[in-house]
């Protein structure tokens, strides 16, 4: 946020990963917000939705993007005004009537399902860090984790839903990651459901092996994001999954 200051630069953050609930980019200095409402504020991937917010943090004045048009009244109304004239006026942004209900209805329960699924994502990611198939573990309330101490600062000791782990290279990581019971093989994120994908085969499909690897993506890499199961239902639905093998 000081650096953004300093040079006049407008500083952007997705906040979609994280929240409100867990981050306020506003208190470090950000201009503009974004957050996917479909996933943590909603939080049961039934509803799409988004939303950009203006903290006020940013001198219009000095961004060269602004339209002659939108440069009229208060300079601190110049951004949103052309995102609400120009972008929704050449996209749209007019949610459903039942999406724009079942979003309101989800962001109110918002502080509770990040507590409840930051404190089941710690345990599980424990209980994967000693597991013998599994090579590394990746999530930021993990000591072991090279940004621990930065996301204790920011996140006031809660770490979120959202994780990963690499299977060891010897390991046939899809059979076992075929044998999950509870947990949903998904792409989406920050359900109310345990999802897990293994990425290298799908998401970074089109990266080819090489490219994945240049990038530090294990083949046998699964991303988690946890829901609002018991952990200790999850931890036996791996363990299942795990040992059958």
């Amino acid at each position: 946020g000081a650096l953004c200051r300093e040079r006049k630069l407008l500083y952007v953050v997705d906040n979609s990963l994280t929240t409100g609930a867990l981050f306020q980019p506003a208190n470090h200095g950000a201009g503009l917000i974004v957050n996917s409402l479909t996933k943590g504020f909603g939080g049961h991937g039934d509803a799409m939705g988004g939303a950009l917010s203006d903290t006020g943090h940013y001198d219009w004045t000095a961004y060269a993007g602004i339209d002659p048009l939108y440069r009229t009244g208060d300079p601190a109304k110049w951004g949103l005004s052309q995102v609400r004239r120009k972008g929704l006026r050449d996209g749209g942004a007019t949610l459903r009537p039942d999406e724009a209900h079942r979003l309101s209805v989800g962001v109110e329960t918002l502080f509770m399902r990040l507590e409840r699924s930051s404190a089941s994502a710690l345990v599980l990611a424990q209980w994967l860090e000693g597991r013998p198939e599994v090579k590394s573990v990746r999530y930021p309330g993990l000591a072991s984790h090279p940004q621990h101490a930065r996301a204790k600062g920011l996140f006031g000791g809660r770490y979120g839903q959202l994780m990963s782990f690499s299977f060891r290279d010897d390991i046939d990581f899809a059979s076992r990651i075929d044998r999950l019971k509870l947990v949903v093989l998904a792409t989406h994120l920050w359900d109310s459901r345990t999802l897990a994908i293994p990425v290298a085969p799908t998401i970074y499909f089109e990266m080819g092996v090489e490219g994945r690897k240049s990038a530090g993506i294990d083949e046998g890499l699964v991303r988690l994001s946890v829901g609002l199961e018991r952990p200790e239902d999850l931890i036996a639905d791996f363990a299942q999954a795990f040992d059958a093998a």
